[in-house]
C-alpha cells in the first residue's frame, strides 16, 4: 500500500438517498483509509458513497460491487450499459410529474408504485429500473420498504413531493456510467462477491427496523466478521453500536473505531408531533 490518501471532494454523488449511507462518515474514516490500491470490493453496495470516494481518489483498476437487492443492482447495470436508454425512461416520468400539483403528484406516485408492484413482469430491464428510480427519488427519505399490498415489492410511502425544476441529475447519471466501466456488478450473497486489496462491508444494522426483504442478525454478523478474518487485503466492516458489548466480544482480530453520527433518514426520534434527528454511534472494524 502507498501513502495515505489526500482528501479530495468527489464530483459524483450517490444516485439516491439511502438510509445508513456513509457520505458523512467518510470524513471520519479518512485517516484510516488505505493509499493506492489495484482493486476494491463492496459486497453490500446500497448507494455506493464509499465506492465513489475510492474510485475518484484511489483510482483502482478493478472494482467489484454486489447487493442482494436485484432491483437496486438493475439500476446500476442499466446505467453502465446504456445510460441514454435509462435516461429516456426516467424523463417520461419527470415530464408528467413536474407540472402536477402536490395532491396530484401524490396520486401519480401511488399509481406508478402500484404498476411497479403488479405489472412489472410485462416490462424490460430499463422500464423496471427507470420506474423504481422515479419511485426512489420521490419516495420517503431514503427508506427501502416492502409491503404485502405492493406484492412484496417496493412499498415506501411518498415523500415531500416538493421538487421544483427537475427530479434527476442527468450529468450525475453519466458520471456513474463512466465510473462503472471498470466495475464488475453482482447481485447475490455477499460471499460471492470477489475479494480485493480493499474490502468494504456495510451490512444492515444488527438491530435495524428497516425492511430490506432479507434477514440480518447476530448469526449473519458473526459469520461476516469471522469469514473476513481470512479475506485477503484490508477489511473494513461497518455497523451500529447497540449499547451492548456485542461488538467487543465478537471482533477479536480487528481494530475497533467508534464515531458519533446523527441519523436524518429513517432512524429518528419522535418528540411530540415532530421527528428529531437521533444521535447514535457507528462502529468500524478494521483488519489490516
Amino acid at each position: 500500500m502507498s501513502k495515505k490518501p489526500v482528501q479530495k471532494s468527489t464530483s459524483t454523488k450517490p444516485l439516491f438517498m439511502w438510509a445508513g449511507g456513509k457520505n458523512k462518515l467518510i470524513q471520519k474514516y479518512l485517516p484510516l483509509l488505505p493509499g493506492g490500491i489495484d482493486s476494491y470490493s463492496e459486497p453490500f453496495f446500497g448507494a455506493g458513497a464509499m465506492y465513489i470516494w475510492v474510485q475518484e481518489n484511489l483510482k483502482p483498476k478493478t472494482c467489484y460491487i454486489n447487493d442482494i437487492n436485484e432491483d437496486i443492482i438493475r439500476i446500476y447495470r442499466c446505467i453502465k450499459s446504456d445510460p441514454q436508454r435509462f435516461i429516456d425512461n426516467i424523463k417520461q416520468y419527470e415530464t408528467i410529474y413536474l407540472p402536477l400539483s402536490k395532491e396530484r403528484r401524490k396520486a401519480y406516485y401511488y399509481e406508478i408504485r402500484n404498476k411497479h408492484a403488479w405489472e412489472f413482469d410485462q416490462w424490460d430491464d430499463y422500464k423496471l429500473a427507470g420506474t423504481l428510480y422515479f419511485l426512489m427519488k420521490t419516495g420517503f427519505n431514503g427508506i427501502w420498504q416492502i409491503n404485502k399490498n405492493t406484492n412484496n415489492r417496493f412499498g415506501t410511502p411518498s415523500g415531500l413531493l416538493n421538487q421544483k425544476d427537475s427530479l434527476f441529475d442527468y450529468n450525475n447519471i453519466i458520471r456513474w456510467h463512466e465510473l462503472l466501466q471498470n466495475t464488475e456488478i453482482y447481485s447475490g450473497d455477499w460471499k460471492d462477491c470477489p475479494t480485493s486489496d480493499f474490502n468494504f462491508y456495510d451490512p444492515p444494522y444488527r438491530d435495524s427496523f428497516t425492511n430490506y426483504g432479507t434477514g440480518w442478525g447476530d448469526t449473519q454478523a458473526t459469520d461476516l466478521i469471522t469469514t473476513s478474518l481470512s479475506t485477503r487485503g484490508i477489511v473494513f466492516i461497518c455497523n451500529r453500536d447497540d449499547g451492548t458489548d456485542w461488538i467487543e466480544r465478537n471482533s477479536n482480530g480487528y481494530y475497533i473505531h467508534k464515531f458519533p453520527i446523527t441519523y436524518t433518514a429513517g432512524r429518528r426520534k419522535k418528540e411530540g408531533d415532530k421527528f428529531k434527528a437521533k444521535p447514535a454511534t457507528e462502529v468500524l472494524l478494521i483488519k489490516l
